[in-house]
């Protein structure tokens, strides 16, 4: 006989099923339920859903997949949670993705994991969102892809990197999205941090660079960027603006005077990665790209 545990948390109910399924019901009625996209050896790479139960009836909706920052080692899903409420409530399906990084017994990098596994991971949990649109009423040319920092050279990574794919994916549902909503992303790979994670695979690092591979029929793009960023370089972000648009590409660049990395520094709603204002103005581009109404 199944059965269902039901613990009383603080915040929300917390569910879990015999079928191994997570599920949240939070007061305001928005519902998260986690489920495995991937399975590696026994490695198990969960993807967590968020929806509300008017939204989830109505066909053709869009989805965000958003990959978290933490320069391909450090981070956690969790840290996207807030962000897909958010755009749960108003009507789309959300999702925050667990993918491998290069961290082992807090060592880094990992001897075997590195950014090329994150990338491999982003492409196949857009081609998972694909293939299950049909089961929360996505219209599957309506996902957009998201990240902060090394997130946003995933959400980038499964529009622009055709290669390093996992070799049980089924190549013949695209991973690549329909828009890209970005903050802070390293748009450039080239750089100390990333080989240092590659190590004996360092000549890879122009193959995971969406810098080098910027062509014509690239989706629509926006990007948020500090002036002061720390950790990605603002004229990296520029330099990808002005080769996007010489390919006839449409990439909107939005930079933040006196703000560094973490865009939302000492605003602790959405992990200090944006706040309200950013993310209105990301709206304002999922409602030019008919992907919000």
């Amino acid at each position: 006989m199944k059965q269902i545990f039901i613990i009383l948390c603080v915040c929300f109910p917390f569910l879990v099923n015999a079928n191994g399924t997570n599920q949240f019901v939070a007061p305001d009625s928005v519902i998260h339920v986690r489920e495995v996209y991937k399975t590696i050896d026994t490695l198990k790479l969960k993807i967590d859903i968020f929806y509300t139960s008017p939204s989830i009836k109505k066909e053709n909706k869009t989805a965000i997949v958003f990959f978290h920052g933490g320069g391909w080692a450090y981070g956690t899903p969790s840290e996207f949670y807030s962000t897909c409420e958010r755009y749960a409530r108003m009507g789309i399906v959300t999702f925050s993705v667990d993918y491998r990084l290069s961290i082992k017994n807090g060592i880094v990098p990992h001897p075997t994991i590195s950014p090329i596994e994150s990338l491999m991971d982003a492409k196949s949990v857009v081609r998972w969102v694909r293939k299950n649109a049909a089961r929360f009423h996505i219209d599957p040319n309506k996902i957009v892809a998201s990240g902060q920092s090394a997130g946003g050279h995933l959400a980038l990574s499964t529009a622009m990197i055709d290669e390093f794919n996992e070799k049980t994916d089924d190549l013949s549902i695209s991973c690549h999205p329909n828009a890209i909503v970005l903050f802070s992303a390293c748009v450039n790979t080239v750089e100390a941090w990333c080989d240092r994670l590659l190590a004996d695979r360092r000549d890879k690092i122009w193959s995971i660079s969406p810098e080098h591979h910027i062509r014509k029929g690239l989706p629509p793009m926006i990007e948020f960027h500090g002036a002061d960023d720390d950790q990605v370089p603002k004229w990296t972000v520029q330099f990808f603006e002005s080769e996007m648009k010489k390919e006839g590409n449409y990439f909107e660049l939005h930079i933040y005077e006196e703000r560094k990395h973490y865009l939302g520094e000492g605003n602790p709603k959405y992990s200090r990665y944006f706040d309200d204002e950013i993310l209105k103005v990301a709206d304002d581009f999922l409602r030019k790209q008919m992907l919000l109404d």
